[in-house]
């Protein structure tokens, strides 16, 4: 059997780990925090685990981030996740003519769509992506799906004003 993991940081004792805790608006956090504040009072590691709803082995993982970086270390973190489909270069070269909008004669589209906009990265970057990826790129940009409402060609604008 090995030697239990020994908590090495000395800056904080037990009741300032329970008043982070306490503080704490991550719940994972609190349990770690806990958890460590029971092992630092020198209550068996069996009983800490058991109250925190870990097992042995996660609290040692536990114990080792803890050492290396203090309270903050306990918090989750993010996943670095997928990478993006397209790089920066190339959203700026997609997104340019969006905001410009499309011309009829070289596009032959009057406004673009999501359609439109999934055909142009296919075309242009032969990538593929789903139509809602392109709703999402969108309102990323700050830009919408909603269109201003269509104005009659041949208004009369006094017309209009007198009535």
């Amino acid at each position: 059997m090995g030697t239990a993991v020994q908590v090495t940081r000395a800056e904080h004792t037990s009741s300032d780990l329970r008043a982070l805790a306490g503080r704490s608006r991550n719940g994972a956090q609190v349990r770690r925090l806990l958890a460590l504040a029971m092992v630092i009072d020198g209550r068996p590691r069996a009983e800490a685990t058991a109250c925190n709803g870990m097992n042995r082995q996660t609290l040692s993982d536990w114990v080792h981030r803890y050492n290396d970086e203090g309270p903050e270390g306990l918090r989750d973190r993010s996943a670095p996740g997928r990478a993006p489909y397209l790089t920066e270069v190339q959203m700026a070269e997609l997104w340019a003519p969006v905001v410009k909008g499309p011309d009829p004669e070289r596009d032959k589209v009057v406004r673009w769509r999501c359609v439109d906009l999934l055909a142009k990265v296919k075309r242009r970057f032969s990538g593929e992506v789903h139509e809602s990826t392109i709703g999402a790129w969108l309102r990323e940009l700050g830009l919408t799906q909603l269109q201003p409402r269509p104005v009659y060609p041949k208004k009369d604008p006094a017309a209009e004003a007198a009535f």
